[in-house]
């Protein structure tokens, strides 16, 4: 095993400082890229879909709950499978309450919507003890809409933003050998009567995902506290607080 250089304390103080300021550099990088995230565009969503849940059938509009934002899981779950994603159930066992209860406290829904019908998806909550919501869009084309089914007889190809050519030009052209799930994570703002699809990201932009404030910063109005920019898009602004009271 390869195992980091033994040195005395002053040196590896200076090789710490000097790691310091490159973290530092990163941590100023970041805040500006959440800061252009927040000044994305958006896309007002026209089409009603359809969801089912454990409480009934919903549309998009009762999945935030009240609130005015939604973060939704692409969870990977093919109606033909018995089983969800190795790998999502991965991420999603690191989903406790208490961060939903964190989101929820910045005024920001959070749920699971996956394509297998949702007996598969209950019976399969109930034995990882999850309680998320999760929602099947098996009767609608909402996994198709926003690339996380992969089908070309049912929409156009595309993955992370590439088409058909630009995936086949980077090796990817088996995403059109066959049907095909995909992970990702979609955020919604809820502004009046109108619903926003505000970012999405997938592969590994997903791994960005962990803890409240990861969360909130693929938002629109991220986390609505007063030192971030752009200014004023979080309402009257809270101090820095990541106790979320």
């Amino acid at each position: 095993m390869a195992l980091p250089d033994v040195v005395d304390s002053d040196e590896w103080i200076r090789a710490r400082k000097a790691l310091l300021s490159r973290e530092k550099e990163l941590t100023r990088m970041h805040d500006q890229l959440n800061a252009d995230r927040r000044r994305l565009p958006m896309v007002r969503i026209e089409k009603e879909y359809l969801l089912h849940g454990r409480d009934g059938d919903v549309g998009l509009a009762e999945m935030f709950d009240g609130r005015r934002q939604l973060i939704i899981q692409h969870f990977m779950f093919d109606p033909s499978w018995d089983d969800g994603c190795e790998s999502c159930t991965a991420s999603t066992d690191d989903i406790s309450d208490g961060l939903v209860a964190h989101l929820n406290a910045r005024d920001t829904s959070f749920a699971l919507v996956s394509r297998a019908p949702l007996a598969k998806l209950e019976g399969y909550r109930q034995r990882k003890g999850w309680t998320l919501p999760w929602y099947s869009s098996a009767d609608s084309d909402f996994n198709y809409d926003f690339h996380v089914s992969l089908d070309a007889s049912k929409a156009p190809l595309m993955f992370n933003y590439r088409d058909q050519a630009e995936l086949e030009a980077v090796g990817m052209g088996w995403t059109a050998e066959a049907p095909t799930e995909q992970p990702g994570v979609s955020a919604f703002l809820n502004d009046g009567d109108a619903i926003f699809h505000t970012y999405s990201t997938f592969g590994r932009g997903t791994e960005q995902l962990g803890g409240a404030y990861n969360f909130l910063d693929i938002t629109a109005l991220g986390r609505q506290e007063e030192w971030e920019e752009p200014k004023g898009r979080g309402g009257d602004g809270r101090p820095p607080n990541p106790s979320f009271t």
